[in-house]
């Protein structure tokens, strides 16, 4: 008796400290993120548009299904980390989806992190209060 294997593309998308891992399989466009549905997941309409926006993008909307693993970063990096997860194995599928992917900037890592903080300052670049007396 043969397997039958379900098909999937893997990928990983990061944000600041946020790092997802995103499985697309080809189905009816359900969107599972660290095991529950995106609307349980995200309360709000604009994460929920950060992380479907790759699919209006390449015109896929309800073609893939879709599952990621999120660790890290706040609920804005973890929605942008999926989104890039997603635009890279969806760039994976087609060419012509990857250069609409690449010219609207969701296949390029967003590299902005938070500074480091240095000695003698309060913050990454706030200084204590000067005073001359």
């Amino acid at each position: 008796m043969p397997k039958t294997e379900k098909k999937f593309i893997y990928a990983t998308g990061k944000r600041k400290s946020a790092i997802a891992r995103v499985r697309i399989t080809p189905g009816t466009g359900k969107i599972t993120i660290n095991k529950k549905d995106i609307a349980e997941f995200y309360s709000l309409e604009t994460l929920k548009a950060v992380v479907t926006r790759p699919f209006a993008v390449a015109n896929m909307m309800e073609k893939y299904d879709v599952i990621a693993t999120v660790k890290g970063g706040g609920f804005s990096a973890q929605a942008s980390a999926v989104a890039h997860g997603i635009s890279k194995a969806l760039a994976t599928i087609d060419l012509d989806t990857r250069t609409a992917l690449k010219r609207s900037g969701l296949i390029t890592r967003d590299s902005r992190v938070k500074e480091r903080r240095k000695y003698g300052l309060k913050k990454a670049r706030k200084a204590p209060q000067f005073s001359k007396r």
